[in-house]
């Protein structure tokens, strides 16, 4: 047996320094090994060149299914490769919406989804989303963007990270007090997912620059807690036919919507046609709030946005979901358009 493997390396390395190619070579192992099953199989037991060639016509068969089974398994690898297109990282950078090798390992749980797949990953790596506000619920809402491949993440606020906010704006940490929110939310997503683009716009949403923002972008999520805020985003999404994933949060608490006129739903203000007086609906500030909560809300808020990009599933278009944490309970309520809206009211139902 061992006269079979010195003469195979002796054809192999001959072969090499000849410059034979691959499946040459490869072709005169084979036809040696042929021989040596020519050699078991018609010779008798004992005789001399049967033994020297291992005297087993067994043994060859095993190891040959075994050197076959190896050359199968690294054909199959290089075609998934080349299906996934990650064989050449040069030939990646220069394509638009390819995924490296890191890239397709980190995001296998996404590509394996029946709903999602590989169309649905490049879609959210071809995705622009708007995130507005950095707090309770724009914390949960742009790690879980951002860690879904989603590909250019902006976020707007005006605010800086308080010890106060904490307990439950977790993409924050303690040496960020005092950092505007923004700053801090894009160095926490560039760290979690190198391979997206995070636009941090550290001033508050106004009426001069919202539609010039969100023409930027393919959906907003609005995770604020001032109505002026929520009016002035609706108004603009509605104007530029975008989608608005809207939160909102109340001691234990918390609702979701996907506000979509051009979708044949509603929008924020068919809902909600006026603020409520003051005292009526108090911030996180005065009323408290659970810290999870706003984790929770800001989490489905990215599953929305996810589904809206990629179109998996039923996206909340007129509906909305309400969770009760405190009594472990949610519910779907059916949210209608009004014709004498004055945002929408125009656009067809």
């Amino acid at each position: 047996m061992v006269l079979v493997f010195v003469l195979a390396a002796a054809l192999w390395g001959l072969g090499y320094l000849m410059g034979v190619s691959r499946a040459a070579r490869l072709g005169s192992v084979g036809v040696l090994f042929a021989g040596v099953l020519l050699v078991q199989f018609i010779l008798p037991d004992g005789h001399p060149l049967r033994e020297a060639t291992g005297g087993s016509l067994a043994l060859w068969l095993i190891l040959g299914g075994f050197a076959l089974l190896a050359l199968l398994y690294g054909r199959l690898l290089a075609a998934l490769r080349k299906r996934a297109g990650g064989a050449k990282p040069e030939a990646q950078q220069k394509q638009p919406g390819s995924f490296s090798d890191t890239e397709l390992e980190r995001y296998a749980r996404h590509i394996v989804l029946r709903e999602l797949g590989g169309p649905g990953q490049k879609k959210l790596k071809n995705a622009r989303v708007l995130v507005i506000g950095a707090g309770g619920l724009g914390a949960p809402a742009l790690q879980y963007l951002a860690a879904a491949g989603v590909g250019t993440v902006g976020v707007i606020d005006d605010d800086v990270v308080e010890n106060a906010n904490l307990q439950r704006q977790v993409i924050h940490r303690d040496a960020d007090i005092g950092v505007p929110k923004v700053f801090s939310a894009q160095a926490a997503m560039v760290a979690q997912n190198p391979n997206v683009t995070a636009r941090p716009y550290h001033r508050r949403l106004t009426e001069d620059i919202a539609a010039d923002l969100f023409a930027d972008y393919d959906l907003i999520l609005d995770g604020t807690d001032n109505f002026d805020t929520r009016y002035l985003s609706n108004r603009t999404a509605v104007a530029l036919g975008k989608p608005l994933i809207s939160g909102a949060l109340a001691q234990w608490e918390g609702q979701l919507s996907v506000f979509h006129p051009a979708s044949s739903g509603p929008c924020y203000q068919c809902i909600f046609p006026e603020a409520p007086a003051a005292g009526l609906a108090p911030s996180c500030s005065e009323a408290g709030v659970i810290g999870p909560l706003p984790g929770v809300v800001g989490s489905m808020m990215a599953v929305e946005a996810i589904k809206l990009i990629t179109g998996a599933g039923q996206p909340l278009v007129g509906e909305m979901l309400i969770y009760d944490a405190l009594y472990g309970e949610s519910r779907k309520i059916t949210l209608s358009k009004r014709a004498d809206c004055p945002v929408c009211g125009g656009t067809s139902t």
